[in-house]
């Protein structure tokens, strides 16, 4: 019996309601509009239903590869012989006293809409990011001089061993960087914040105003994954880029922007092949001419 039969049993058994897609394109579900397709696809709507998932792949030894929002991930162009498990139906956010508490669903764009609502500050830099709060928790998601480390007091996540709440001093958080990415088998479940009361007016005033320098800066009008590559420490990867000459630089669908060289987009028809021979491009021109190491900010799955 194929572990895809097998796990195909085990769901109609133990998860008959849950969402559940066989050999779903990855292209549909990210913000490269690229990818092949994932053997399977899950989508848990709770906390209980991703425990008992999770147990029913470790059982069976199923490779699983973590799916937020899709906005900072390169899937393979043959697609994934695995299982991508997607956080993005656990989507309940609360608020109890100067704290808001999320699933890992939550956008980030919502969340800070949810915080201004609620007459908080404090996170008007999440309002552009495209994201969910379970990947924006691993990559310690930033912007604008902003960052969730700021923010953060707990967070809940599924481990090998089960169902453990990590204190902010435990996240080891740090540009880019948590536990969670010394830690991928781990799933982020929930997160916790505690904010500032903050004028409405200021607060949205403030959300709209880095809304525009986005949409300004950014090529939002095309497919990619945010900046490409992490800010080396004392320059900007953008300038750093431009300054090579690597602007609108080509291999096949992927360009690097003309608006922002810092982004590689998907010009329509691009392959992750493409996207990776550009990005090594990139780095190989900006280690010779300026002698610093580009390292990826995007997930690449292979």
């Amino acid at each position: 019996m194929s572990w895809e039969t097998a796990l195909d049993e085990k769901i109609r058994a133990y998860l008959p309601e849950m969402k559940w897609l066989h050999d779903e394109p990855l292209k549909k579900h990210t913000s490269f509009r690229i990818g092949g397709p994932a053997k399977r696809m899950a989508f848990p709507r709770s906390t209980e239903e991703t425990v008992i998932l999770a147990g029913i792949l470790q059982d069976l030894g199923v490779r699983t590869v973590l799916l937020g929002n899709g906005t900072n991930v390169l899937f393979p162009d043959d697609g994934l012989d695995a299982v991508v498990l997607s956080t993005g139906e656990l989507g309940g956010i609360s608020r109890s006293g100067d704290e808001i508490s999320a699933e890992a669903g939550v956008t980030l764009a919502r969340l800070a809409t949810f915080a201004w609502k609620e007459g908080f500050t404090g996170l008007e830099f999440a309002h552009g990011i495209p994201g969910s709060l379970g990947g924006g928790v691993v990559m310690n998601a930033g912007a604008y001089g902003g960052e969730l480390a700021d923010v953060l007091t707990e967070v809940t996540a599924l481990w090998p061993g089960g169902v453990r709440t990590l204190k902010a001093d435990e996240l080891k958080l740090s540009y880019r960087h948590s536990i969670f990415t010394e830690q991928p088998e781990a799933v982020v479940l929930r997160a916790g914040l505690r904010l500032m009361p903050g004028d409405a007016d200021a607060v949205k005033a403030r959300m709209d105003e880095l809304m525009e320098k986005r949409k300004a800066s950014q090529p939002l009008e095309y497919p990619s994954a945010g900046s490409t590559f992490k800010r080396p420490e004392g320059y900007f990867a953008g300038t750093l880029i431009e300054q090579c000459g690597l602007k609108g630089t080509r291999v096949g669908g992927a360009e690097v922007s003309r608006k922002h060289a810092g982004f590689v987009i998907n010009t329509g028809d691009a392959t992750c092949a493409d996207v990776l021979a550009l990005i090594e491009k990139v780095q190989d021109t900006v280690r010779k001419e300026a002698g610093v190491t580009l390292e990826p900010e995007v997930r690449i799955i292979r």
